[in-house]
């Protein structure tokens, strides 16, 4: 794919670009699609299950397994396909999956609704690298740091109301208009992408796209084992990974046998979470002078590591709200940290490689242990495997300690003040 600018740059404000516009009201759908479905879909699954810790665990697996598998893969495709139709294919082949099930369910087995958390989970790994591939076409590069920190600061507001809305989908319209309202979410984001230019077409035959394919694969994976910071970043990952898939498994269990709260009131916990980060996030910029990459992703992780022990040990509700709040503030240093260290360390041909190797780690911890603390649930208390969770998180902030001695090579162009500008 060319990587020449298309005449839809735009000087005025970055809201003023029609791209910019387009993304995000797309973002803005998909937001609705994907919350409505994960909540709604995990209150019909604990409804259904009586609040089975396996099925509740598999609901989590189904989510990010294909994560796992397909994350490096989509980002090498990203620079092949053409990035605006694969988003649109990607949107209405969702859709299609999600009323497709909501037949299945109507006539036939409740099963039937995993089916729709993993096409969707398959499909996004194709559509966000690409995504990305058209931030960087159609926005100049002095403003592209300010495009994507709109973008994920949308993120941050679901965060806020995505739980709210899909437990009151669920609990107004129930789950078979829950399900129509996903799929009519998907459908008209992929309407709205078609507001983009049309793609350029690719400069390289199929045969030399394959062949390079591959070999882009292996380079990728190369480059990480030759760089001690990329590995460590790596260790570190896999560790983080197997903490988060337990604590995210098991939240809802959490809310129900430590707070002896209805699981609904699990909305309540990421709201608060939410509101933390968009905090979190101006406070890492206050900080982005002082502290570099590594140590901010290290302090992220003690943080987590400490709230995840906290929350497990409380049993009051106004106490584990505060404590979720300190979660949600240390989880910008995380996701700031990570992704500043990937641009510093990593040369600009690599970045997307470098991140489709380093992904698969934690999503495929987290896969792994999603299933993994449903079955442990039932032999070892709550409260010993979620502390068990924040010990494997510091131990993934002591793999980074020896990278604090560390100085980005003279190629990294960007500074963490610039990562979060």
């Amino acid at each position: 794919m060319s990587e020449q600018v298309v005449p839809t740059k735009s000087a005025g404000n970055l809201l003023g670009n029609k791209f910019v516009q387009t993304i995000l009201l797309s973002h803005v759908l998909l937001q609705i699609g994907i919350w409505v479905r994960n909540f709604a879909i995990l209150m019909y699954v604990t409804e259904m299950t009586n609040n089975n810790h396996f099925a509740v665990g598999l609901m989590v697996f189904v989510e990010i397994f294909p994560i796992f598998v397909f994350s490096i893969i989509g980002g090498t495709f990203a620079d092949r396909w053409k990035p605006r139709l694969t988003m649109i294919w990607c949107d209405i082949l969702s859709a299609i999956s999600v009323f497709a099930v909501l037949l299945t369910i109507i006539y036939g087995s409740w099963h039937m609704i995993y089916l729709v958390t993993f096409i969707s989970a398959i499909l996004s790994q194709f559509s966000q690298p690409s995504s990305m591939k058209l931030f960087k076409q159609h926005v100049e590069p002095a403003k592209l740091q300010g495009a994507m920190a709109l973008f994920q600061s949308l993120g941050a507001i679901f965060m806020v109301a995505g739980p709210a809305l899909g437990v009151y989908s669920y609990n107004e319209f129930g789950i078979n208009i829950s399900i129509g309202i996903m799929g009519v979410a998907f459908l008209l984001s992929a309407i709205v992408l078609f507001r983009i230019p049309k793609d350029k077409q690719p400069d390289r035959t199929t045969e030399v796209a394959d062949k390079q394919f591959w070999n882009e694969l292996s380079a990728g994976l190369k480059y990480v084992w030759r760089s001690p910071v990329l590995k460590a970043l790596g260790g570190a990952f896999v560790l983080a990974g197997t903490a988060v898939g337990v604590a995210q498994t098991l939240g809802v269990f959490i809310v129900i046998e430590r707070l002896g709260q209805e699981k609904e009131f699990l909305q309540f916990l990421l709201m608060v979470n939410g509101i933390a980060m968009l905090v979190g996030g101006g406070l890492v910029m206050a900080l982005a002078k002082k502290l570099s990459a590594p140590k901010l992703l290290a302090i992220g992780m003690c943080i987590s590591s400490l709230t995840m022990i906290g929350i497990a040990l409380s049993t009051s509700v106004p106490l584990t709200l505060g404590i979720q709040f300190f979660s949600g503030l240390g989880f910008p240093f995380i996701q700031i940290g990570i992704s500043t260290m990937i641009l510093q360390w990593t040369e600009e041909k690599y970045i997307g490689r470098v991140n489709g190797v380093l992904m698969p780690m934690f999503m495929g911890m987290m896969a792994i242990m999603s299933l993994v603390a449903g079955l442990l649930k039932d032999f070892l208390p709550l409260v010993a495997i979620y502390c068990a969770a924040g010990a494997f998180m510091f131990l993934g902030m002591l793999v980074m300690v020896p990278v604090l001695k560390h100085k980005a090579p003279d190629y990294a162009k960007q500074t963490v003040e610039e990562a979060t500008a």
